[in-house]
């Protein structure tokens, strides 16, 4: 009994020391809305005064991430960050752009005897759980819930896109998304699209595709990234080309499975954000109820 009760105690210091927000806090999100950690923060975040200690931690964490079948480039990218010294001195120094898994694998391999990495633990563990969904899952989400899944993986998919087209020298990003656009939507461009479905000014068009077609742009997407690295394309004429082709042969899969075309599927009557923003003004009122009600 004596020793629950220390538990407890021990617990609710640690949770009011440390919380989520020792994580939340640091992360960053980039255009597409992929989240990432700065290796910097993450170590001070974990109490490392010693950027060369944390760096072993990173090591092993690479060597984690390899071993795991995974691409550490696409987990981790370094950087380049401007430090301003005692002198006001302005000095280049290293740091790294960290995925949510890369961050998971970082504290497993930690110091264990530092309180906020066994929070840590618990915290990128759960949350790169969340990531993560089986196929009876799926099934048991909303329509709505399966628009933002499928709007998350299109994200990360155009992330790593743009990404691999870069390195095949696109520089034009819109021109080569509109290759893939016209390919699969008979000629419409982004732009087109965002027409035909009447959107409100600068509304994303991702953000109002039901489920289908945004599986539909999703193996799109993968499998122009494949033909990409596959086939070792250069030159963003070569890339926007195979983009457009790629588009094409993923319509006429459609076409002769007898499926609906992209253009034909009906919009959402609500986009994404629209959504996302009822659910946040519903849980602000359920907050402060809950306010209310601790008040009395």
């Amino acid at each position: 009994m004596v020793n629950k009760s220390k538990n407890r105690i021990v617990n609710k210091v640690l949770n009011d020391k440390y919380t989520d927000s020792t994580f939340e806090s640091i992360k960053h999100l980039d255009e597409f809305g992929n989240e990432y950690w700065y290796a910097r923060e993450l170590s001070k975040a974990l109490e490392y005064s010693d950027w060369r200690n944390f760096l072993k931690v990173l090591n092993k964490a690479k060597v984690a991430c390899k071993n795991s079948g995974l691409n550490v480039d696409e987990q981790l990218v370094e950087v380049n960050k401007l430090s301003k010294r005692n002198n006001n001195a302005n000095v280049n120094i290293q740091d790294y752009k960290l995925s949510r898994y890369i961050c998971y694998l970082i504290v497993q391999n930690a110091d264990p005897s530092k309180e906020v990495v066994a929070l840590g633990q618990t915290y990128f563990a759960i949350q790169t759980r969340k990531q993560e969904i089986t196929e009876q899952e799926y099934d048991l989400l909303s329509d709505d819930e399966k628009r933002f899944y499928q709007r998350k993986l299109t994200k990360q998919g155009n992330y790593t896109l743009q990404k691999v087209a870069s390195s095949a020298g696109v520089k034009n990003m819109a021109e080569f998304h509109n290759a893939g656009y016209r390919g699969l939507y008979n000629g419409e461009t982004a732009d087109d699209i965002y027409k035909r479905k009447k959107l409100r000014y600068r509304e994303d068009i991702l953000d109002n595709m039901n489920e289908d077609e945004l599986v539909a742009n999703l193996f799109r997407i993968n499998q122009t990234k494949q033909r990409l690295i596959r086939d070792n394309i250069q030159g963003e004429d070569n890339a926007k080309a195979v983009h457009y082709e790629v588009g094409k042969k993923v319509r006429k899969a459609i076409q002769d499975i007898g499926g609906m075309l992209p253009e034909e599927m009906p919009t959402p009557k609500k986009s994404l954000k629209e959504l996302e923003r009822e659910k946040k003004q519903l849980e602000n009122r359920e907050q402060k109820n809950f306010e209310k009600l601790n008040n009395l």
